[in-house]
């Protein structure tokens, strides 16, 4: 029994097994399904988990109810990660209530031809449980349509959905205080980075919703129930949907034989010698993107460089590319190299790419290398390790 405050229970489950998060971001740690119970006059059950762990999920209901039934069941986010239960809880509680907005059950009706025994809720709407008095906010687009949030503000706890959230299973402890969250922070940035990442003005807006509320716990669906850090927390989230980034440098690069590579190599010697400590280098072809877009997210400054391939960009660049434009990120440098043997068409992919989807801020004069490195093309790539190094300064001056 995994008690969090007054009658509020958590019963979710982890998962250790999947590679993929959505078949797309590495889980080297695992992830959490996180669902809660709260026990009152009537019960409640906010979110579900994947239906592959079912089995643990209603055992943990039980061990808790025992035979006492679940009264509603609050849908906060449709996505089957946290969904994927509903239709078999509605077998076991037969009689549960569905708690959700009219775009939640066009989804609800779409994934599992529910339309039966649902109350719909507005912005702002409640629904009282006896000692728990529960409000929903609505906060379309974080990050999809439907999702909502409920507050309550009895026990002044959020359920957040997967705002807050993070990669990473539950090692035995639930609650922040009980655990280190030191492996958190960067998941949680690589979470929003990837998954939220394109919604910044939803997150502001959701946000803008919840201020000056107090709060004693936020109960994500992913990751740890925040209490000691919640302003950590939100802050965090504050300021990556702003954009906002701290002083280093991301450089990225495609190489197939080397030559590219030490490009790369003497453009961050430079960067560093001119005073730059934040820099981050990534082969893109053996580092999985979602940690190069996570820290896109967290510098200011980002340079990127690839051979010309097939009369074009070197494949894996192109898809980092497509990736960041996806995301919508702003406020950025953008520096850029490459290299070819004898038909020179990565440089100006590159820049096609930031003049019609990236729009970032050019710095330093692109770096265009014939078949190797030579004493010209060096110094070029000092320069434009240098230019950035000085357009971080002052950024931050």
């Amino acid at each position: 029994m995994m008690k969090i405050t007054n009658d509020i229970y958590y019963v979710g489950v982890n998962d250790r097994n999947k590679n993929l998060f959505e078949g797309l971001w590495p889980l080297p740690d695992g992830v959490s399904y996180n669902s809660y119970l709260i026990v009152d006059e009537q019960v409640c059950l906010v979110d579900t988990v994947e239906v592959d762990f079912f089995i643990p999920y209603i055992k943990n209901i039980q061990d808790i109810l025992g035979e006492r039934p679940v009264d509603y069941l609050i849908v906060n986010h449709m996505e089957p990660d946290h969904s994927g239960s509903v239709e078999l809880i509605r077998k076991y509680y037969p009689n549960i209530t569905i708690v959700g907005n009219k775009k939640t059950f066009d989804m609800v009706k779409g994934f599992y031809g529910i339309d039966t025994n649902l109350k719909q809720v507005a912005n702002g709407d409640t629904l009282s449980l006896g000692k728990h008095q529960l409000q929903f906010v609505l906060t379309p687009m974080v990050h999809w349509p439907e999702t909502m949030v409920t507050l309550d503000s009895s026990e002044q706890v959020l359920f957040s959905g997967d705002a807050f959230g993070c990669f990473g299973a539950l090692n035995g402890g639930i609650i922040d205080a009980q655990i280190n969250c030191d492996t958190f922070w960067l998941e949680m940035v690589r979470y929003y980075s990837n998954i939220v990442g394109k919604y910044g003005t939803p997150v502001q807006n959701a946000l803008k919703k919840l201020k000056g509320i107090p709060l004693s716990y936020i109960c994500s669906t992913h990751g740890p129930v925040w209490h000691e850090h919640i302003d950590r927390v939100v802050s965090l989230y504050d300021r990556m949907s702003r954009y906002e980034t701290e002083p280093g440098l991301v450089i990225c690069y495609g190489t197939m034989y080397g030559n590219t590579e030490r490009a790369a190599e003497m453009i961050a010697r430079a960067a560093s010698e001119a005073g730059i400590k934040n820099i981050v280098m990534y082969n893109i072809s053996k580092t999985h993107h979602s940690y190069i877009i996570r820290d896109v997210f967290r510098y200011k400054a980002l340079i990127v460089g690839a051979p010309t391939y097939n009369a074009g960009l070197y494949h894996e660049m192109e898809v980092l590319l497509s990736e960041l434009a996806g995301k919508d990120i702003k406020n950025h440098l953008l520096g850029w190299f490459g290299s070819y043997c004898w038909a020179g068409k990565a440089v100006s992919a590159i820049q096609s790419w930031n003049d019609n989807r990236l729009h970032f801020q050019p710095v330093g004069k692109p770096v265009e290398i014939r078949q190797s490195l030579d004493a010209e093309t060096t110094a070029q790539c000092v320069e434009l390790g240098r230019a950035m190094a000085e357009a971080l300064k002052k950024e931050n001056e």
